[in-house]
């Protein structure tokens, strides 16, 4: 989808962006390229900046209720220091890295409801208009596609995807926001458990994966949430993840944390100190620096089977139900078109 539009604030006869990704999904920490297209208007003008941001939308939970809205939640600046002489064509390849907590859009091609975009801005003579906007698809990498798929395999089935404004207490995240997973129990822990939430925490030599439960309550005791989290390299094959991740449900259904003085669930500590369960590398991800994953490379693995794909209990499945992707598919492309309405 490509959206052109003349620059407000330079006037009439001033010049239009026009920016074009590269086909294909993109995965959290990979390279997004495309090419911004600059046409000149009726007189040449200089180009001071040319700059790309990714923008998210995002829900917020205060005293008033809920709300959303739209983060920027990185820039890059991808050209300028030039002349666009009058009706001068022009094009500016690029070529940025997505942060690695960037959340996922898609799994196995369909959408999850997360709306994410890439905004264009030219930056003339002083004026500055954030003109094209784009949308941006972003697929797991594949220990993400790895633990979804597993739970999939488990039974577990998909119910939403949004992004939470704010922090979770006793990690390393680094963005504003976080991604939430909404699935629905398997059968074998309905009676224990509503609802389980996923949020992945990428870095460049693993994945803090959080998983919080909605206990049910008891005859005399009331429903609660269980928190924990687990950390995973980038490694793939080998490893039995049905086995791993139902070990990591059992765990966490065993467990009820406290929460931290900062995360987006306000109250103590998170994580019981911190400490990473599961496959990890130590203390890494506790202390919210930069380098908190540390500085190991990247060896992604291939991506994993299509079990859930094809199979009826699979997560992918849930996020089709003939009717979601279709809603989905939709209220994203509703936007994207209401936002070129908006600012016309």
């Amino acid at each position: 989808m490509v959206f052109k539009r003349l620059l407000g604030a330079l006037g009439v006869g001033g010049p239009s962006v026009d920016t074009v990704l590269d086909g294909g999904a993109v995965v959290p920490g990979g390279v997004l390229s495309g090419l911004v297209h600059l046409q000149g208007g009726d007189a040449a003008v200089e180009i001071e900046r040319i700059a790309v941001e990714l923008v998210a939308r995002v829900e917020a939970e205060h005293e008033e209720g809920e709300s959303e809205g739209f983060v920027a939640f990185e820039r890059f600046t991808v050209g300028g220091g030039f002349r666009l002489g009058e009706q001068e064509r022009r094009s500016v390849p690029f070529e940025v890295t997505l942060p690695w907590e960037t959340p996922i859009s898609e799994l196995y091609g369909q959408p999850l409801g997360i709306v994410l975009g890439v905004r264009t801005e030219l930056a003339v003579a002083g004026a500055r208009d954030k003109g094209d906007l784009d949308p941006l698809t972003v697929r797991p990498l594949p220990v993400q596609e790895a633990v979804l798929e597993a739970l999939g395999q488990l039974g577990f089935g998909f119910r939403s995807a949004d992004l939470e404004y704010g922090r979770i207490g006793g990690t390393g995240q680094l963005l504003p926001f976080y991604q939430e997973i909404e699935l629905t129990p398997a059968p074998q822990y309905a009676h224990a458990v509503n609802e389980i939430e996923v949020t992945f925490l990428a870095g460049p030599s693993g994945v803090e994966v959080v998983l919080e439960a909605d206990k049910r309550g008891g005859f005399l005791a009331a429903g609660h949430d269980a928190l924990t989290r687990f950390t995973v390299g980038h490694e793939v094959p080998g490893r039995d993840w049905n086995a791993e991740v139902d070990g990591w449900i059992r765990q966490l259904l065993d467990h009820r944390s406290a929460f931290g003085p900062d995360s987006a669930y306000g109250h103590a500590d998170a994580y019981d100190g911190g400490h990473d369960h599961g496959h990890g590398h130590g203390d890494r991800y506790g202390h919210g620096h930069a380098d908190r994953y540390g500085h190991g490379g990247h060896g992604s693995g291939p991506g994993v089977g299509t079990a859930v794909a094809a199979g009826a209990a699979g997560l992918a499945v849930g996020v089709v139900g003939g009717m979601v992707a279709a809603e989905v598919v939709d209220e994203i492309g509703d936007f994207f078109e209401g936002d070129d309405e908006e600012e016309d």
